[in-house]
C-alpha cells in the first residue's frame, strides 16, 4: 500500500465527487468564457434590480405621494429595463458554445481512446459501451450541459439583483427572506448526492431487465423445451422487483426535493407577509413591502424552481453519464497478469500457449430439481485442435455446445475462454456457434458472407467459397452483389453460407452443432476438412461418425457420462461408440464415394486417414471365425 493511501476512500468517492475532481480543470481552463457569459448576464442583474426597485419608487415618490406622473416614470422605467435583458440572450447564446461544445468534443474523444485502447489491449474487448457513449450518452451531456449554464447563470444573477434590492429597500427584509432561502437550498444540495445513486441504480436495474427481456424473447421455444419457465419467471421477478425498488427510492428522495422547493418558493413571500407589521414599525415603506413581494414572487420564485428543477431532472441525468465517462474502465474479470521472472517456474522453458477454451468441473441442469445433463465435466480445448462431440440423441450434445459458446450459464464450474473466465462481452472476438438451423437475411450475398467480418475482400471471399464448397451457389446466384431470399434457398444452401461466413471470421473457437447436417457427406467433407486448416479450434457436434473420425479427439457423451479419446482408443475402450460406429456404418455406406471428392480439396493428412479408415472398414466387415 502506498503511504498516505486511504483504503476507505473508494467507498466515499461518489459519482459526484469524480466528476467535480474532473470538472475543475476544464472550467479553469475557459475562464475567459465564462467571463464573457457573466458580462452579458449582468444586463439580467440590472433588469431584476429594476423591476422590483421601480414598482417600490413608482408607490412611495408617486402614486402613494400624489405625484402619478412620478409613479409611471418609474413603472417606465421598470419596463424599459426588460429591453437590455432580451438583446442580452443573443450575447449569452453565443458564448454558450464556447463551454458547451468543448464537452461533447472532448467526451466523444475519450469514449473513442477508451474504446481503442480496449480493442487494441492484451483483453481484446470491444464492447457496445463505447458506441453508446459517442451517439447518445455524449449528446445526453451536451444538452444537459447547456441547460444546467444556462439555469444556474439566470439563477446567479437573478438572486444578486433581487438580493441588492431587498438590501436597498431595507436590510432587515433579509432576516426575513434569507433563512428559508438558505435552509430550502441546503436541503436541496443535501438530496443530490442520494439523488445521483438512487438515478444510477434506477439505470442499472432498468438495463439489466431490458437485457434480460431481450434474452428471454429469443429463447422461448428452448425455456418451453426445456422446462425451465418456473426459474425463468423467479429469475424476471427478482429483475423486476429490484426495478421497483430502485424507483420507490428514487421516488422517496423525489418527495424530499419536492419539500426543499417548497420552502425556497412558498416560504419566503408568507414570512414576509407574516412579518410586515413588524417591518412597518421599523422603517419599511408600503412601496418597499410591494417591492420585496415582487422580488420574491416575480424573480426569486420562478428562478430557485427553475433551478431545483434542472438539477433534479437533467443536472441527475448529467451527473450519472459524466460519470460514465469519468469512471476507469473495469479490468478484465480474472485477467492475468503479465508473468514476471520471479513468477515464471524454474526451467520450463517458453511459456505454453493458454488453451481457447476450458470447462473444469461444470455442471448443467434445467431446473434446481432436474438431472443434471452435465456432471462435472473437465475438458481442454487447444488453439488449432478438431473435437468431435457423439452421442445418442439427448444425451446433452447441444447443451454442452452452448455452455462451451457462453449461451448458458453451467450450474456449477467454470467456463474459460483463453485463460479467462468466460464472459459475454467477450464471445463476439473468442467463438462462433453454428447451429442447425441457419441464419440467412435478406440482402446481398456479400452482405450475408461479411455478416461477422465486415471488411473481407472479395479474394478472400472467393477463396473461401472454393475452400468449403461455396462456389456452386455462388454461379447459381450469378454475382456476391446477387439478391438472396432465404426462402428460396435450400437448407443445406443456408448452412453453406453460414459456413462461409464463420469461415471468414475464423475465430479462436468454432463451435458447429450439427451445422452440417443438411450437406451431403461429400460436401460436409470438404467443409469440415476447410475448417481444420484454420489455426483456431474446432468443435464439432457430429451426426455421422465420419465426422468423429476426421478429428483429433472424439468425446463421447452418454448422459451424464463421457468418455474422451481417439477413433481408436474410443473402439477400444467405449462400448458405446462401437455400437454408434454400428449404427451409423449403414448410413455410411450409402453416402458418396470418397472419390467423388475432388483431389486437389483433400490434405494429404486427410487422404492418409481416408485409406485408414477403409482398414478398420474391411476389419470390421470380416466375418469372425467359426466355432470349433
Amino acid at each position: 500500500m502506498k503511504p498516505g493511501h486511504d483504503p476507505a476512500r473508494p467507498a466515499r468517492d461518489t459519482a459526484l465527487r469524480r466528476v467535480a475532481r474532473e470538472a475543475r480543470p476544464f472550467l479553469r481552463a475557459r475562464t475567459g468564457a465564462i467571463l464573457r457569459l457573466s458580462g452579458w448576464s449582468l444586463l439580467e442583474f440590472a433588469q431584476t434590480f429594476l423591476s422590483g426597485y421601480g414598482v417600490a419608487r413608482a408607490l412611495d415618490d408617486g402614486f402613494l405621494a400624489g405625484r402619478p406622473a412620478t409613479g409611471l416614470l418609474w413603472l417606465a422605467v421598470a419596463a424599459v429595463a426588460v429591453l437590455p435583458s432580451v438583446l442580452a440572450a443573443r450575447g449569452v447564446f453565443g458564448r454558450l458554445a464556447d463551454l458547451v461544445e468543448p464537452l461533447r468534443d472532448g467526451l466523444v474523444r475519450r469514449a473513442v481512446a477508451r474504446a481503442l485502447s480496449g480493442a487494441l489491449g492484451r483483453s481484446g474487448h470491444v464492447g457496445t459501451r463505447s458506441l453508446s457513449q459517442v451517439t447518445h450518452q455524449s449528446e445526453i451531456a451536451r444538452d444537459g450541459w447547456a441547460g444546467l449554464v444556462l439555469t444556474l447563470r439566470s439563477f446567479v444573477f437573478t438572486a444578486a439583483g433581487a438580493v441588492t434590492g431587498l438590501l436597498a429597500l431595507s436590510p432587515a427584509l433579509l432576516l426575513i427572506v434569507l433563512p428559508p432561502l438558505v435552509l430550502g437550498a441546503a436541503l436541496f444540495l443535501g438530496t443530490l448526492p442520494p439523488m445521483a445513486a438512487r438515478q444510477r441504480a434506477y439505470l442499472a436495474a432498468d438495463e439489466a431487465y431490458a437485457a434480460h427481456a431481450g434474452e428471454l424473447a429469443a429463447s422461448v421455444r428452448d425455456i418451453a423445451a426445456a422446462g425451465t419457465a418456473e426459474r425463468t419467471v423467479a429469475e424476471s421477478r427478482a429483475l423486476a422487483d429490484a426495478q421497483l425498488a430502485a424507483s420507490r427510492s428514487l421516488a422517496r428522495w423525489s418527495a424530499v426535493r419536492v419539500v426543499a422547493l417548497a420552502v425556497c418558493g412558498r416560504f419566503p413571500p408568507l414570512l414576509l407577509l407574516l412579518g410586515a407589521p413588524w417591518l412597518l414599525r421599523n422603517g419599511l415603506t408600503p412601496g418597499g413591502l410591494v417591492g420585496a413581494l415582487t422580488y420574491l414572487t416575480q424573480a426569486l420564485a420562478p428562478a430557485v424552481q427553475a433551478l431545483m428543477t434542472m438539477l433534479g431532472t437533467a443536472g441527475g441525468r448529467l451527473v450519472v453519464v459524466l460519470d460514465r465517462f469519468t469512471d476507469a474502465p473495469p479490468p478484465p474479470a480474472d485477467e492475468p497478469a503479465p508473468a514476471t521472472s520471479e513468477d515464471a517456474p524454474p526451467s520450463q522453458g517458453p511459456a505454453r500457449r493458454a488453451p481457447v477454451a476450458e470447462l473444469h468441473e461444470v455442471t448443467f441442469a434445467y431446473g434446481p430439481r432436474a438431472h443434471p445433463v452435465l456432471d462435472r465435466l473437465s475438458l481442454t480445448i487447444g488453439a488449432g485442435e478438431h473435437l468431435a462431440v457423439v452421442g445418442p440423441s439427448g444425451s446433452g450434445k447441444s447443451t454442452l455446445a452452448a455452455v462451451l459458446a457462453g449461451t448458458e450459464r453451467p450450474t456449477g464450474g467454470a467456463v474459460r475462454w483463453r485463460g479467462c473466465p468466460a464472459r459475454p462481452a467477450d464471445a463476439t472476438s473468442v467463438r462462433v456457434l453454428l447451429p442447425q438451423h441457419a441464419y440467412v437475411f435478406s440482402g446481398s450475398l456479400r452482405d450475408n458472407l461479411r455478416y461477422l467480418r465486415p471488411d473481407a475482400r472479395d479474394r478472400e471471399i472467393a477463396a473461401m467459397a472454393d475452400a468449403v464448397g461455396l462456389d456452386t451457389l455462388l454461379s447459381r446466384l450469378g454475382s456476391l452483389d446477387a439478391a438472396v431470399e432465404p426462402d428460396r434457398l435450400s437448407q443445406g444452401e443456408r448452412q453453406l453460407v453460414a459456413l462461409g461466413r464463420a469461415y471468414l471470421a475464423a475465430p479462436p473457437l468454432l463451435i458447429l452443432d450439427e451445422a452440417t447436417s443438411r450437406l451431403d457427406p461429400a460436401a460436409e467433407t470438404r467443409a469440415e476438412l476447410a475448417f481444420a486448416t484454420l489455426p483456431g479450434a474446432l468443435v464439432v457436434v457430429a451426426h455421422r461418425l465420419s465426422s468423429a473420425r476426421r478429428a483429433d479427439r472424439t468425446l463421447v457423451m452418454d448422459g451424464p457420462r463421457t468418455q474422451c479419446g481417439t477413433p481408436g482408443e474410443l473402439l477400444r475402450s467405449s462400448a458405446l461408440y462401437r455400437d454408434l460406429s454400428g449404427l451409423w456404418e449403414p448410413e455410411e455406406a450409402d453416402a458418396v464415394p470418397e472419390q467423388d471428392v475432388p483431389e486437389q480439396d483433400v490434405p494429404e493428412e486427410a487422404r492418409r486417414e481416408q485409406r485408414r479408415l477403409g482398414e478398420e472398414r474391411a476389419i470390421r466387415s470380416t466375418p469372425p471365425p467359426s466355432p470349433v
